[in-house]
């Protein structure tokens, strides 16, 4: 492993950090961000002794998040010839990682909720006799469940729509949708000003 810089290392350590903070927004523990910092911020092939020095972590820490990368596809497995070690590289294309944790979150984190929602709907409805009728609380409560998985049904129609344009790396139209929701934000906010000066008036 080749002498890096200390500027190169501070920058290092703080790129771990961050991506060690940001974990819990993407669904994933600490430990399996950091690992993947650590190897997207190396240019060289790393093993898994040379990661649990790095980052201060133990054998099975280690040896599980790094399966969990794989699995992901977010990082790669490297054999050497006449080297018995597995080395592990970064998946270094960001469409392809962005695209990735999004299918994995949700596929883990939004489809199990959704059939969880729709769990708690079939215990308000009951076995279907009629003794179970809804009392309005629970009429309330279901109205409520099914707008949250209203929610979620949307969200998931639009990442399903949204990723092809990742997955292509089209930048020209993702920045046009962005300025067209702006635009939309920016027109809202006028017409909300000018229909409050006009009530003040």
């Amino acid at each position: 492993m080749e002498e890096h810089s200390t500027s190169y290392l501070a920058a290092r350590n703080k790129f771990v950090q961050l991506w060690g903070d940001m974990a819990s927004s993407w669904g994933i523990n600490k430990t399996m961000s950091q690992i993947h910092a650590l190897l997207y911020a190396e240019s060289e092939i790393l093993h898994t002794d040379q990661i649990m020095s790095i980052l201060n972590i133990s054998r099975g820490n280690a040896n599980m998040n790094l399966h969990r990368l794989l699995d992901w596809e977010l990082i790669h497995k490297v054999q050497l010839e006449g080297d018995r070690k597995d080395y592990f590289s970064a998946e270094t294309d960001v469409w392809k990682i962005v695209n990735t944790i999004i299918r994995e979150r949700q596929q883990r984190e939004i489809a199990p909720i959704r059939t969880r929602l729709e769990e708690c709907v079939i215990l308000l409805d009951g076995d279907g006799t009629g003794d179970d009728e809804l009392d309005l609380t629970s009429l309330e409560f279901k109205e409520r469940i099914q707008n949250y998985n209203d929610f979620l049904v949307m969200f998931e129609r639009f990442t399903e729509a949204l990723l092809p344009f990742i997955t292509k790396k089209n930048l020209n139209l993702l920045k046009q949708l962005v300025r067209f929701v702006e635009a939309k934000e920016r027109l809202n906010e006028r017409l909300s000003t000018s229909s409050e000066e006009k009530n003040k008036s």
